[in-house]
């Protein structure tokens, strides 16, 4: 073998000694990796302050509905902390079905079913009318077609009583025609839909064991 060779060796194994060395000093790494912290610069982190972290931010279930920062958000808002599992939303899906069931009740002259979401002024109201018609020996037939809109038009909370407040705006279509004591229609049209355009209010005192809503105004 020749002397350079030899050498050449000798070199290569003492490469890898040094190499074998350093790894156990330094150990391994994989990709970018921080250096490790000294004393005082760990002293200068102890040293920064720490911030909690925040959360929450707009309530879209509110904003989706009413402008933000509108006395409207406001009254939500209230009624929220006054019940915490209260919201927007689904309630409007609620006003929805009770707008189809308390309008055809009313049309179909029987308040019975819905007595329970009706304010004594608005049933006596209501009543009011069905018994006009009744004693005029006029009946109404009517089919809820359906709603083209529901949205929320403004809310109201009193925190002295916990009552919120929410008008909302339907516009509803349906088929009716009024016939008087012989069966001749009178007014309508049985094949044609007409707009009904509403606006009622809905009341509840939020917080309360009693889940129902309550309409207590009706205007358009």
């Amino acid at each position: 073998m020749s002397s350079s060779l030899i050498q050449l060796l000798v070199l290569a194994g003492i490469a890898l000694f040094l190499i074998l060395r350093l790894r156990s000093v330094l150990g391994t790494r994989d990709g970018f990796e921080k250096p490790p912290v000294t004393g005082a610069s760990q002293s200068r982190l102890s040293k920064r302050p720490e911030f909690d972290v925040i959360e929450g931010g707009p309530d879209h279930d509110i904003i989706d509905h009413v402008e933000d920062g509108s006395d409207s958000a406001k009254a939500l808002a209230a009624m929220k902390m006054a019940e915490p599992g209260f919201m927007v939303s689904p309630f409007l899906e609620g006003a929805r079905g009770a707008y189809e069931m308390i309008l055809m009740a009313f049309e179909n002259g029987d308040l019975n079913p819905v007595r329970d979401f009706l304010s004594p002024d608005v049933a006596a109201s209501f009543q009011s009318v069905i018994d006009q018609r009744n004693e005029q020996g006029l009946s109404v037939e009517a089919n809820f077609v359906g709603i083209r809109e529901v949205s929320l038009k403004e809310a109201d909370f009193d925190r002295n009583t916990n009552e919120g407040d929410i008008s909302v705006r339907f516009v509803g279509e349906l088929t009716s025609v009024v016939r008087d004591a012989h069966g001749q229609i009178v007014e309508g049209n049985p094949n044609e839909i007409k707009r009904q355009r509403d606006v009622w209010t809905f009341s509840r005192v939020m917080g309360s064991s009693d889940p129902n809503w309550q309409l207590v105004a009706t205007g358009e």
